[in-house]
């Protein structure tokens, strides 16, 4: 599913315009990513968690040429599945 296709989604759902529910749906976007940005977890009870993780320094090695390299620490978004999610999911099929 595209983004657009999720405003049209929400839209039909709500009965908001299709412009409205872009607005909202941006501004949930926004919020979760400034929320993570600033180290914070935004829960979604029923639906899930999203946080940061650290990925630690670690070595690797360039496909290329073979030769050792240094890959930093960096931290990444990552999302956990609620259980109402998963379990909704694993219905489905």
């Amino acid at each position: 599913m595209t983004k657009i296709e999720l405003v049209a989604a929400i839209s039909e759902k709500t009965g908001f315009s299709k412009k409205d529910s872009e607005s909202a749906l941006v501004a949930v976007l926004d919020s979760i990513t400034d929320a993570l940005v600033d180290g914070e977890k935004v829960s979604l009870v029923g639906f899930g968690t999203f946080e940061v993780r650290t990925r630690a320094a670690r070595e690797g090695i360039n496909p290329q040429s073979q030769k050792k390299i240094k890959i930093p620490a960096k931290n990444v978004p990552a999302f956990k599945a609620g259980k109402l999610l998963k379990e909704t999911v694993a219905a489905a099929k």
